[in-house]
């Protein structure tokens, strides 16, 4: 607890001994009034001055002033009528602050819930100095510097491991139990925790630039997008508090005044105790809390899963998603190429793979590089000699002095050779050693473990269309689309492609349907911005899609797409259930204290045994159900 709601339980008690204590004191007249009036300011005197400033702010419809409208009429009324009955006008009060004292230890909760999970912000780097190791404020180190992570520390910036191994806890930022192990030359992310070994990491980012700095910032200010749903809140708030004021009015004048003229007993006392009635009823306090809790708890709860939801507004637009349109490489593939086979004449696999990759020596392409790792031995490079590499086609060079080419097919008919088509799906390496043919290598991205299962498990959750566009040749993405069991697919695509793709699925889908785009490179920016919701690949997406992006997907695996929806669609069920049930309880209420039937009592209960129910269900959206 914080002092604040512990300064108010102390209140809370003090309030009860006393109602218990004047129950039993033999006093009456003005000191009883006294006495009741003590512990009336004893539990509502900050109720008081909160409606006392909204009244001179010029926004007195709130629900301060309403309670300390209803309470303290309440005690006219036991004055006027001379009962001494004073304890319902405290008994309102007190209840009305228990609730506030749940609600706010609810609220408290789940803010820490969220602070702990997002637990990630460095306090120091390490700098060696002199053969020492200084700690620094994180901002002051800059790009390029290298920085020392020991065992149980934070990783406080982004970078590029220099020397060292470890096992890093990545769960604070993918929501991933399983350890990552990171080795020299891995790229590695701020705001893991180093679980075994001492790492030596050169800085690629300023601390600002970060990705820990990026997903506190994202965090902090989703709560500024509202939802259309808490936009509803506050126009319904505006309008509604004038008008139960006014109603509230109109039943203790008008209609006792109307009565009187028709001959009838005005009943004053009776009138105006169901208008402070209708007032305690009125209070909007469920609404106004639990749908913000909501959305605040959903958002939370998606943090937890590795998923940052940018507000509100993008948590409520991704339970309306029914078409989902997937960038391919690094999205749905890994985005690594690896050599998934070898088509040989006379020569064997291991000698054409040997003149492949040290023909590819000396360049740093993907496919080159997939090529040296196929053949898995050192490069020697002083086996190699006359690299020429001819743009759009391949290389030749000079292998142990026979002469080598690889490339594509207008290689081959570049140089007068006669090559077998393939039609295996992947990049075709020919090879040619001393002008006759000797086979091909089929270079592949692969597909990712899980992608298959994540489209499967979109269908599941109700998208009624999955749709794939890349750059990538015909027969590589209808290869890919047919693997993962996708809809519909658009290959060979330009930027500019993919987004006139996006619009026209756009123009054609329903109008309560929202559509999605997942990418994760720099290219996918534009189309993460044209659609209803983007949503990038953070732990290996770029620093654009990351940035044009609604949603960031911290650990790339596509399975969290369906599950960032379910939290949405749990969360924004959760949001209907708040809304419909108090307004039924609400409204329903009113309507029993305008005609009499409830009493001060039941309105406490109409008031604050509502906001504590809808505080309570909404702090189920700070859980996904896995």
């Amino acid at each position: 607890m914080t002092k604040k709601q512990k300064k108010m339980l102390v209140r809370i008690l003090v309030t009860s001994v006393m109602l218990i204590v004047l129950n039993f004191l033999p006093i009456g007249g003005i000191w009883l009034l006294a006495a009741y009036l003590a512990a009336y300011f004893v539990i509502g005197y900050d109720i008081l001055q909160k409606a006392g400033k909204s009244i001179l702010n010029g926004r007195a419809f709130d629900e301060n002033f309403l309670m300390a409208l209803a309470t303290v009429g309440a005690f006219v009324v036991a004055v006027w009528t001379k009962s001494g009955d004073y304890v319902e006008g405290i008994a309102v009060m007190l209840f009305y602050q228990i609730g506030e004292l749940f609600q706010s230890y609810a609220v408290g909760k789940s803010r820490r819930n969220i602070s702990a999970l997002m637990d990630i912000r460095p306090d120091y780097a390490n700098i060696e100095r002199d053969g020492e190791l200084v700690q620094v404020d994180p901002d002051e180190v800059e790009v390029g510097s290298v920085i020392v992570v020991q065992p149980g520390e934070k990783v406080p910036l982004d970078g590029v491991v220099l020397s060292g191994s470890a096992s890093l806890n990545t769960s604070a930022l993918t929501g991933e139990s399983v350890p990552r192990d990171v080795h020299e030359g891995d790229e590695i992310i701020s705001g893991c925790i180093d679980m075994s070994g001492v790492l030596k990491i050169r800085t690629t980012k300023a601390f600002g630039e970060s990705t820990v700095s990026k997903i506190l910032d994202l965090v902090e200010n989703a709560s500024s997008r509202k939802s259309q749903s808490e936009a509803f809140i506050s126009r319904f708030a505006k309008v509604y508090t004038p008008v139960v004021c006014i109603a509230a009015l109109l039943l203790a004048l008008v209609v006792p005044g109307v009565r009187m003229l028709a001959g009838l007993p005005a009943d004053w006392v009776n009138w105006i105790y169901r208008a402070l009635t209708f007032l305690v009823v009125s209070c909007p306090c469920a609404l106004v809390i639990s749908i913000p809790l909501s959305f605040f708890a959903g958002i939370g709860g998606a943090s937890k899963e590795g998923i940052l939801i940018k507000g509100s507004n993008y948590l409520e637009a991704l339970s309306e998603a029914k078409i989902l349109v997937f960038d391919k490489t690094g999205t749905l593939t890994q985005g690594v190429f690896e050599v998934t086979g070898v088509h040989h004449n006379t020569m064997e696999e291991e000698r054409i793979l040997d003149y492949a990759a040290h023909a590819e020596c000396a360049s740093s392409h993907p496919i080159s590089k997939s090529l040296q790792k196929a053949y898995s031995k050192p490069i020697d490079r002083s086996r190699v000699s006359d690299i020429e590499e001819l743009s759009g086609h391949g290389i030749v060079a000079k292998v142990d002095g026979h002469a080598v080419a690889a490339g594509n097919a207008k290689l081959m008919k570049k140089l007068g050779i006669n090559y077998v088509d393939c039609h295996s799906a992947g990049t075709i390496i020919h090879m040619a050693i001393d002008g006759a043919y000797a086979g091909h290598i089929i270079v592949s991205d692969i597909v990712k473990p899980h992608a298959k299962e994540a489209i499967a498990e979109l269908k599941h959750a109700g998208v009624k269309k999955t749709v794939m566009l890349t750059g990538d040749t015909k027969r590589v993405a209808e290869q890919v689309a047919g693997e993962l069991g996708i809809d519909e697919v658009h290959s060979e695509l330009l930027p500019g492609d993919k987004v006139a793709q996006v619009e026209a699925l756009l123009a054609n889908k329903g109008k309560k349907e929202k559509l999605a785009f997942v990418g994760d490179g720099i290219n996918d920016a534009p189309v993460l911005t044209r659609a209803d919701i983007g949503i990038a690949m953070g732990a290996m997406g770029s620093d654009a899609a990351i940035e044009a992006a609604d949603i960031v997907l911290m650990d790339d695996d596509p399975l969290q797409i369906a599950k960032a929806i379910k939290i949405s669609r749990k969360c924004i069920g959760i949001v209907k259930q708040n809304i419909v049930f108090s307004l039924v309880v609400k409204f329903g209420c009113l309507a029993l204290t305008a005609i009499g039937v409830t009493d001060m009592w039941a309105a406490i209960f109409a008031d604050v045994g509502v906001m504590v129910l809808a505080v309570l269900n909404a702090i189920r959206a700070l859980h996904y159900d896995k």
